[in-house]
């Protein structure tokens, strides 16, 4: 286990590229001195869904917080798309907080292509490397998360799976696929199936890189190659990741950053949302994106989502935030009311998905009171 850096997707559209000019980019977004420490896992060669696999697929983690002897207060937080371990860490967990490391064990694990872990820019195996990485899926990342807790902790239930948007995904999924090892599940801002208006929304996400000349089908040499691309990327989660009503009410003006400061909307998504995005690896995003749009659990019950929620056992608090755009409230509450002891618990938060980065202390309030109301329930 060390600690390391990485992230990327694509289709060859380069093949008198040699493989070498494939490998490794450096990306100081994807370091330790930018997201914090973790430590790496292998799991050796693992096999994908989609077929095909990654060789060596290395999870990198970060933990907090000390596993008992019982094994019975380990809590699993899958990542969301474009994220890392440092949002949680930062904005949800703490002492005092429902998240609090001293009392509960606390595993962070970055979802495979997120640029930590195994991801295209970050791979030296160049038959994966860059446009020639692998289609990975949803339940992917779940069995080799079940995977690393065996092998370095020998968890075989968790107290709780919480995780926001993608993480929220994964957390259905780990609820459906493996409900015997889930005590209780907490998606925040997510669906168990994606919806025909996501898959869309992505595939403009993903569109807006892949449109950039830059792009090069995935064998660019730099992310600053494609930056106009990510610069769209960018625009599109100002109009959808952030209501309407956090633009109109001047919301951002309050937002603080070190060293930066803005005086117009313009600026703060030029200098925010516009400078966050453009950090990342392209390829990252699209394996990430093209995951996101094929979320769906009733892959494990062929194609019945009643039957697929009807499998979950682990006491579930479903809390979809109130002014998201793309998850909102009825579509959570749709799949909650086909989910066995679950309740709806709808989180405030004027930034709409964007409320998952802790930007109100209502929110983290709400946040932490279902989460230790759900903990405290007898399983």
């Amino acid at each position: 286990m060390v600690t390391g850096a990485g992230a990327g997707e694509g289709e060859p559209r380069h093949p008198c590229l040699l493989d070498e000019e494939l490998l490794v980019i450096e990306n100081p977004f994807y370091t330790p001195e930018a997201q914090g420490a973790y430590q790496l896992h292998s799991l050796g060669s693992f096999a994908l869904e989609e077929g095909g696999g990654i060789p060596d697929l290395q999870l990198a983690y970060a933990t907090y917080g000390e596993l008992n002897a019982a094994k019975d207060n380990a809590i699993l937080i899958p990542t969301w798309f474009s994220g890392t371990h440092a949002t949680w860490e930062q904005v949800y967990i703490g002492p005092g907080r429902a998240l609090d490391p001293t009392r509960w064990f606390i595993v962070v694990v970055n979802q495979i292509g997120n640029g930590l872990s195994t991801s295209p820019h970050n791979t030296d195996d160049p038959s994966i490397a860059m446009a020639a990485f692998p289609k990975v899926r949803i339940g992917d990342d779940v069995r080799a998360q079940q995977q690393l807790a065996a092998e370095l902790f020998g968890i075989q239930r968790w107290a709780l799976v919480v995780g926001g948007s993608m993480g929220a995904q994964q957390t259905w999924e780990w609820a459906v696929r493996f409900p015997e090892q889930v005590a209780r599940a907490a998606p925040i801002a997510g669906t168990a199936q994606n919806t025909p208006h996501d898959f869309l929304f992505t595939r403009a996400l993903l569109d807006a890189i892949t449109s950039d000349p830059g792009w090069a089908g995935g064998a660019y040499r730099s992310n600053t190659e494609v930056a106009d691309g990510l610069r769209r990327h960018a625009d599109i989660w100002a109009i959808m990741g952030l209501s309407t009503e956090f633009w109109r009410s001047g919301f951002w003006k309050g937002i603080e950053l070190p060293d930066v400061t803005w005086d117009t909307f313009e600026e703060f998504q030029e200098r925010f949302v516009q400078a966050v995005f453009g950090a990342m690896d392209p390829n990252s995003l699209l394996v990430q994106g093209w995951k996101w749009q094929r979320g769906d659990v009733a892959r494990n019950t062929g194609g019945d989502l009643t039957a697929a929620l009807g499998r979950v056992t682990a006491t579930t608090f479903v809390m979809p935030i109130d002014e998201d755009m793309f998850f909102p409230p009825r579509d959570c509450a749709a799949e909650q009311a086909l989910t066995p002891n679950s309740e709806l618990r709808v989180l405030p938060s004027i930034a709409g998905h964007f409320g998952l980065f802790g930007f109100e202390k209502t929110y983290l309030d709400a946040v932490d009171t279902h989460l230790s109301e759900l903990l405290a329930r007898p399983v």
